[in-house]
């Protein structure tokens, strides 16, 4: 059975998607993707060195910030701007995949690391690996690429924020003149507080 535009599971399942795969491409930019060992100039000594995601690609973790936001504002516009901002999550979904797929086998990283651990501008690693982080981004990243297709073909019938969250004196009701409250005569003070506003305190209510 198909879903229907309105219904809420492809809403349940866009924004557990979207969420999901943002906070995976995070945390797996944040781990090791790449291991290797840096010859020094000290006979045959080598050192470990690792590249992160991070310094690998800042690519994964800046998109999934984007189309987290990307997430959250899809409830705050309508029509044509939601559109446009889930093309905006789907096309980040589609950065993170490629830029994790790019990061899997690169090495470039780990030069670095490798000419800052052994102090030569020309060190070679060896005995490079990878790890399975750039693919749990990538897995993140199509999580993110699901939350964006749902929300282009079904997000038209979706809920957007309710317009009733004002600012207070922003209502009809608050822009409505209140009556003023009875001037009690035996009180002075409350017959020049009338005076002040402009108010006539011998007319009766």
């Amino acid at each position: 059975m198909t879903p229907q535009p309105g219904s809420r599971t492809p809403l349940a399942a866009a924004l557990l998607s979207g969420a999901l795969g943002a906070a995976v491409v995070l945390v797996a930019a944040g781990r090791t993707w790449a291991e290797g060992e840096a010859p020094t100039p000290v006979g045959d000594t080598v050192l470990p060195v690792t590249a992160g995601g991070r310094d690998v690609t800042g690519m994964p973790s800046a998109l999934a910030i984007v189309g987290l936001a990307a997430l959250v504002a899809v409830f705050a516009v309508r029509r044509a701007g939601r559109t446009v901002v889930a093309a905006l999550l789907t096309l980040s979904g589609v950065g993170v995949i490629i830029a994790s797929a790019l990061g899997a086998s690169d090495t470039a990283a780990l030069d670095d690391q490798a000419a800052r651990a052994a102090g030569l501008t020309d060190a070679a690693v060896d005995a490079v690996s990878h790890t399975a982080w750039p693919w749990v981004s990538l897995a993140g990243g199509v999580l993110l690429l699901c939350a964006g297709l749902l929300a282009l073909r079904y997000g038209s019938g979706w809920p957007a924020m309710s317009g009733r969250y004002e600012r207070p004196g922003s209502s009809a009701a608050a822009a409505r003149p209140r009556r003023a409250a009875p001037v009690d005569p035996e009180r002075p003070e409350e017959l020049w507080k009338a005076l002040d506003r402009g108010e006539d305190p011998t007319r009766e209510g």
